[in-house]
């Protein structure tokens, strides 16, 4: 019996390799093929020759501050650069070099309403911010897309006066960068959809 038991047991591994060998012969002669073949699926449903086109080479010039809160175009602006080269599906590149777009803009207002006060005092307040941003096609100058954009950050106020006015710069640089991110974003849902290069390759309407 022990004898037996052994041969059966040997017997095994080549029963279980013969047994697999034998299914995948079945399914291969019923058509079935073990290979992926393509690019595979790509998040956000975007076809595997559009992700393939190189991106767009972007030109961000310098935001024309138009609000009373000084020196705020250079710092915006370099949001704007930062969140685009990180996430807009654009290649930003210098003024200096060949560009598809470009983006141009203004900081339309920058106001701190009182969010919270009591008797005697403000208690807690909000920076709001607004921005217009624009891209033109580089070669025809036309303009593809426009977005007013509004980020806005709060902030408590203290009994400080120089400590209060380090927070409101603190939520002035939040509101800005909250800004650029909304920004980048909504340019490259535009890119995704095609909307910026079909208005770029739309010829000019003439008035009559």
């Amino acid at each position: 019996m022990r004898g037996s038991r052994t041969r059966y047991a040997g017997l095994r591994t080549p029963l279980s390799a013969i047994g697999c060998l034998t299914v995948m012969t079945l399914l291969t002669a019923c058509g079935y093929q073990f290979r992926v073949e393509g690019a595979g699926p790509t998040i956000g449903g975007a076809s595997a020759t559009a992700s393939q086109e190189p991106p767009p080479r972007l030109i961000i010039r310098t935001l024309i501050n138009g609000s009373f809160e000084p020196n705020l175009e250079t710092r915006y602006t370099n949001y704007l650069r930062e969140e685009f080269s990180a996430g807009s599906g654009a290649q930003v590149v210098s003024d200096s070099e060949a560009a598809d777009l470009v983006l141009s803009g203004q900081i339309l207002s920058v106001i701190v309403p009182t969010l919270s006060f009591s008797s005697t005092a403000t208690l807690e307040s909000r920076t709001e911010v607004v921005v217009l941003a624009r891209v033109e096609d580089a070669r025809s100058r036309k303009v593809v897309w426009s977005q007013v954009v509004k980020g806005a950050s709060e902030f408590f106020i203290t009994p400080d006066l120089q400590f209060n006015r380090a927070l409101q710069n603190r939520a002035v640089e939040q509101a800005g960068r909250i800004v650029a991110a909304d920004l980048a974003a909504r340019f490259l849902l535009q890119l995704e959809m095609g909307a910026l290069t079909k208005q770029a390759s739309a010829p000019a309407s003439v008035s009559h």
